[in-house]
């Protein structure tokens, strides 16, 4: 906003072009529908939503005002504009009355059990001039300007719960963090940011309206509210389209993730289970008909489980169940029939003919039976009706596939499994029930989504990346973390953290084996987690939105593309890697320690990381599935994550130096070894350097041993010698063929590599650089590809470019190449042999991979890889992570060659049936 001087007219300065943005919503009708249940507390009312049309994304048939988004600032509302004092006055505050930018990015759901909120916070824009990056950028093709700067600079989208009757803390909260004033952050992205004192948070559910003064009294704020329907729908959309494992169904115990085709999303429907059940036809972003419902729900079971067990908590009451035997109470078939079943109808003897059926003629009063029976039987009562009413719906629609969610399921293991069977009983395996792991967020998420400026109903599932920070905060639970992002206060929660941890990672308690009586259905082998208030505390990461990440176009079928070779599924499979991971964390956190100068605040900070990372594998453990589908490389990420969150950004910083240094000083000596062979002979020399130079990886054990007995020089020599043919996997005559040619088969330059390098030191200097100039000298592009964050010692993009020039001032071919790829921006001299030839030269470029990780998702890579992926004709992946722990599966449009020293026993037998140290060598010629 510029300054006003005396006499001037007020004047608005928008920054940026404006543009309009359709949002890209589709939905194509298919024979695969899909059937959701979700839910809040207060939604028993019978509301008359018939063809309502709500929601915000694209497709809506809702007449809404022409909405425009800027490229780099929301587009400002100057409807009745005002000036606030007197015009003598100078720098008079400009009020816009309907403007809700400065804290558009808050929103509530004030249900009448739990508040939920949704926050997004933005990543500071660390844009720097970096003449490399963009001399690079420019031969791919990217342009900046291409891209939105505003609102989606990349941030990240919090979820936070309160007890409703906790709202004091929850304003708290809020006023701690200044979301109710544009958030602590958003000074970073605009300095200049005025605080509207008359600002207006988007609100959805019946506190919206009974705690508006409170806000108002509180927080100076004024509750914009929205229709609890139509935020519930936008909600379930996005999580729907943005979020890769956000649908999953829950069978006997059993959580299996579902992957949910975008293009086929609608129609379903949506069942929102809370005091009461709706039950909402969903055809379209913003289009849904609230086709049925019942008042028999969540309300139910806690009103007659209160009269009946005198219990004090919706919680409780679950947690009784856990410990229920029916049997004492419900009349089963097998009853009626004398222990048998009634086959000739497909009922077995465990099926419920009669809840509560046997008390009539059982001589008891209420007082002789179990609460844990009764609550149980309560429990199934209403899960079975809820399913069979959901189910029959479905049918009347056609559709197939069932979601449910909201206050009543809770995250609660055998509720999930009682309406399963439910479903799956009544539609005879014909129709799923299915879950959404943010259910608990719907209606603060569409609350949220109706700011509309956000833009981020167009995000793909591949711009959203889910974190765990263990600091994060959230409350409910008897832990609260810290309500700022302050390191000394994460810290000393992580150490009270600890030391109650009973509470939050308790083991899982085994149902119990007398449990029977299921509506027709046997007896779910659910675990069913003891029900904690803060039970889901650990299950809702943080949503980084990185909108630069996109789908690697090399891959072959990108919807088919799973990156993980280790199924972890397997619990003897996932014991068996968190004890690598917990015995390789000792030594870890002497690195990190090491790398902030060993001080006092670094060995606090490394004992929060390890007790972080230790809980977050003990929550693991108890439920692999906490956190989205589980494999190795989501473990490393999670890793690397929490050592960022401590502020460990490098914790290998000194080491990967170290190494460079050793490396690049024997570098001229291997380039004139290399020199003097003959073609067939450095070929395979060149590989045999990759496969030799890859051992040295701080990720293993085995390696990190080897470190102890000799210098990195000795131990690539030693590693060489033992580089015997034939490997466990063995390509490489196949990709000699296609390099040299055969007989009158001449060879045909590639016309551009892509190297994922992989560690520091003598891996990617004496190695991948060697066989990059190899491709150089026969006129191929080479694209360096490396990691865009640290992980143990593998190279960074960042780190790359100056052991480029490093190695450049020994050899020419590198020089020129470097030169034209922009890595050397200032022309080098001292040239191997002191040539000043100046003839074309192919590029030699480094791009950054997008990831933070030892491993690579290929559906989440940065953009400048992506753009350099589409005139690449070869890939060429290096080390374990990249090669062996992903992708050693996938399959590309054009030629891969996957190169990798296996050092873990356990991978070398699940992966190639072979023994530690063997070498893989994989060519796959193009598709």
């Amino acid at each position: 906003m510029a300054g006003l001087s005396e006499g001037q007219t007020p004047v608005l300065e928008i920054d940026g072009t404006l543009n309009s943005n359709d949002g890209n919503s589709r939905g194509n009708k298919g024979n695969d529908k899909a059937v959701v249940l979700v839910g809040e507390e207060n939604s028993n009312s019978n509301i008359d939503t018939q063809n309502q049309q709500g929601g915000s994304g694209g497709g809506s048939e809702r007449e809404m005002p022409s909405m425009h988004r800027s490229g780099s600032r929301p587009q400002l509302d100057l409807s009745k504009a005002a000036i606030q004092g007197n015009f003598e006055v100078k720098n008079p505050t400009i009020l816009l009355p309907n403007q809700s930018d400065d804290i558009s990015h808050l929103a509530l759901d004030i249900g009448g059990s739990l508040i939920k909120l949704v926050y997004f916070s933005r990543h500071e824009d660390q844009s720097i001039d970096d003449k490399r990056k963009k001399t690079i950028n420019e031969r791919l093709g990217i342009s900046n300007g291409n891209r939105r700067s505003y609102p989606i600079l990349g941030g990240r989208l919090h979820f936070v719960k309160f007890e409703t009757t906790k709202i004091n803390e929850c304003l708290d909260f809020i006023h701690s963090k200044q979301l109710h004033r544009g958030g602590v952050d958003s000074r970073h992205w605009n300095p200049g940011v005025q605080v509207n004192d008359n600002a207006v948070i988007k609100a959805t559910g019946g506190g919206a309206y009974k705690f508006a003064d409170l806000f108002k009294e509180r927080l100076g704020v004024s509750l914009d509210k929205e229709d609890e329907m139509d935020c519930l729908v936008a909600g379930a959309n996005f999580l729907l389209k943005a979020i890769r494992h956000e649908a999953f169904t829950h069978m006997e115990g059993q959580k299996e993730f579902v992957q949910i085709d975008t293009n086929d999303l609608f129609p379903y429907l949506l069942v929102n289970i809370g005091s009461g059940v709706s039950m909402i036809k969903v055809d379209g972003d913003g289009k849904f008909e609230r086709v049925s419902g019942t008042n028999v729900g969540g309300g139910t079971y806690w009103g007659l489980g209160r009269l009946l067990t005198k219990c004090k908590s919706f919680d409780e009451l679950l947690e009784l169940s856990q410990r229920g035997d029916n049997s004492t109470i419900d009349m089963l078939v097998g009853d009626i029939y004398g222990g048998m079943d009634y086959s000739k109808i497909g009922l077995s003897a465990s099926t419920i003919a009669s809840s509560f059926g046997k008390t009539i003629s059982d001589k008891k009063e209420l007082a002789d039976y179990r609460p844990e029976d009764i609550s149980l039987s309560l429990l199934r009562m209403i899960s079975y009706n809820i399913g069979q009413i959901s189910y029959l719906n479905a049918l009347r629609f056609g559709l197939k596939r069932i979601f449910f969610g909201g206050f009543f399921i809770r995250g609660h293991a055998y509720t999930m499994d009682t309406i399963s069977f439910a479903v799956q009983f009544w539609s005879k395996g014909e129709a799923q029930a299915m879950f959404l792991r943010h259910e608990g967020f719907l209606g603060a998420l569409g609350a949220f989504m109706s700011y509309e400026k956000h833009g981020l109903d167009d995000l793909m599932v591949h711009q959203l990346v889910e974190r765990f920070p263990m600091g994060a905060p959230y409350t409910g639970g008897r832990i609260h973390g810290p309500p700022l992002g302050d390191l000394n206060e994460k810290i000393s929660w992580m150490e009270k953290f600890v030391l109650k941890g009973t509470e939050i990672t308790a083991p899982v308690p085994m149902a119990p084996s007398g449990t029977t009586g299921l509506g027709g259905f046997e007896v779910p082998l659910s675990k069913g987690s003891t029900l904690r208030s803060d039970a889901s505390a650990l299950n809702v990461g943080v949503l980084h939105l990185v909108p630069t990440l996109e789908v690697f176009p090399l891959l072959a079928d990108p919807k088919m593309y799973e990156p993980n070779t280790i199924d972890l599924a397997d619990h003897s499979e996932l014991e068996y890697w968190f004890t690598v991971l917990s015995e390789h964390l000792p030594d870890l956190v002497d690195k990190a320690v090491a790398s902030e100068g060993g001080t006092d605040d670094a060995k606090r900070r490394g004992d929060a990381f390890a007790r972080a990372f230790s809980a977050h594998l003990a929550r693991l453990m108890e439920e692999p599935a906490a956190y989205g589908k589980l494999g190795l490389a989501n473990l490393l990420e999670l890793r690397e994550e929490c050592l960022r969150e401590f502020q460990f950004l490098d914790a290998y910083r000194s080491i990967k130096q170290r190494e460079n240094e050793a490396s690049l000083a024997v570098l001229p000596d291997l380039l004139v070894e290399l020199d003097s062979m003959s073609k067939e002979t450095r070929l395979l020399m060149l590989i045999e350097g990759v496969l030799a130079a890859n051992i040295f990886d701080w990720g293993s054990r085995a390696c990190v041993d080897l470190y102890h007995k000799g210098t990195i020089i000795e131990i690539y020599r030693m590693s060489r010698n033992k580089m015997q043919r034939p490997w466990r996997v063995d390509d490489f005559d196949a990709f000699k063929e296609r390099m040299l040619g055969s007989g009158d088969n001449k060879p045909r330059p590639h016309k551009r590599a892509l190297l994922f390098v992989d560690n520091s030191g003598a891996d990617v200097v004496l190695g991948m650089l060697p066989l990059a100039r190899e491709l150089l000298r026969r006129g191929t592009e080479v694209v360096l590809v490396a990691n865009s964050l640290p992980a143990l010692n593998d190279i960074t993009a960042m780190e790359l470019p100056d052991i480029v020039a490093e190695a450049a001032k020994h050899c020419d071919i590198l020089r020129r190449a470097a030169e034209a790829g922009g890595l050397l921006v200032d022309a080098m001299i001292n040239t191997l042999d002191g040539s000043k030839e100046n003839s074309p030269s192919v590029p030699l470029m480094v791009v950054e991979n997008g990831c933070g990780s030892p491993c690579i998702d290929l559906r989440q890579v940065s953009s400048e890889l992506a753009a350099a992926a589409k005139n690449a004709d070869l890939i060429i992946l290096e080390g374990m992570g990249r090669a062996l722990h992903t992708n050693f599966n996938a399959r590309f449009k054009c030629e891969a060659l996957k190169l990798a020293m296996v050092k873990n026993q356990r991978l070398a037998e699940k992966l190639i049936k072979g023994n530690i140290y063997d070498c893989v060598c994989r060519y796959e010629p193009a598709r």
